[in-house]
């Protein structure tokens, strides 16, 4: 085989999903605060934008708070009074720790256990970097 046909079909082989020039973007939280507690309304669907667990998201933003919390259904219940922008934020960092990948910055990852080290595993370039495991 010569070496163009050998990469179509390295190509072919890929994800179709790298190969688009969509914009990825962070999505906004929908945040209210109701008496002593914060509740973010679009935080399934947050979730399922960043595709990862949301009790994974869940426990990665009550520990950066400081706060408890609970799941319900398509939003969370936070103990405590926080801002919009402090959510945000907190999903930002979230985002770029758990979700884009260190080397070509693209969103299309997953989080694998390999031994006992969690690494950010990128489905466009087949980089792998260690994370913090939660």
């Amino acid at each position: 085989m010569n070496y163009e046909k050998l990469l179509e079909r390295a190509y072919s082989q890929l994800p179709k999903e790298i190969f688009e020039t969509k914009r990825f973007e962070i999505p906004e939280a929908d945040v209210f605060i109701e008496g002593k507690r914060t509740i973010i309304r679009n935080f399934k669907e947050i979730a399922d934008i960043l595709d990862r667990d949301p009790e994974h998201i869940m426990k990665y933003l009550l520990r950066e708070l400081g706060t408890a919390g609970d799941f319900d259904g398509q939003r969370i219940v936070l103990q405590g009074k926080f801002t919009t922008t402090v959510i945000n934020d907190r999903i930002k960092d979230y985002t770029k720790e758990y979700v884009l990948c260190r080397e070509c910055k693209k969103p299309d990852t997953e989080i694998i256990k390999e031994h006992r080290i969690y690494l950010l595993k990128c489905k466009a370039c087949g980089a792998k970097s260690p994370i913090k495991g939660l």
